[in-house]
């Protein structure tokens, strides 16, 4: 089974410009733990998880205008459609994360999470 048969193909993304605010309120009204970021070409050029924005809550005034470039990972682990679970799982646990943007041409075309590989497990069992 590849990945391309369990990603969520409906992708929901940030701006570096957007504010923490707005990307949690997407998070949670989607039920995500964390989005790619993308230039204005659509170009992924981070990562936001929930733990990247809780960091930011504590500090008074920063939560409402902070944006998501100051909180992102830049260094973002990703996946192809066709490579198979099982290597999209090792590499979520290799790298400790919970999500993979799934690139194609060079742009974001779904998410695998934790989540979607769970699912499939127990679909299976």
């Amino acid at each position: 089974m590849t990945i391309k048969d369990i990603m969520n193909d409906e992708v929901h993304m940030v701006m570096p410009q957007d504010t923490l605010e707005k990307t949690l309120s997407i998070m949670e009204s989607k039920k995500l733990n964390g989005l790619p970021v993308v230039n204005e070409e659509k170009q992924l050029v981070g990562f936001i998880v929930k733990a990247d924005i809780y960091r930011f809550l504590g500090v008074t005034g920063h939560y409402e205008t902070c944006p998501v470039e100051w909180a992102m990972s830049k260094d973002v682990v990703t996946a192809m459609p066709e490579e198979t679970v099982k290597e999209a799982a090792k590499r979520l646990r290799n790298h400790n994360i919970i999500g993979m943007p799934v690139m194609e041409n060079g742009r974001v075309v779904g998410m695998i999470s934790l989540e979607n590989i769970v699912d499939l497990y127990i679909s299976n069992n």
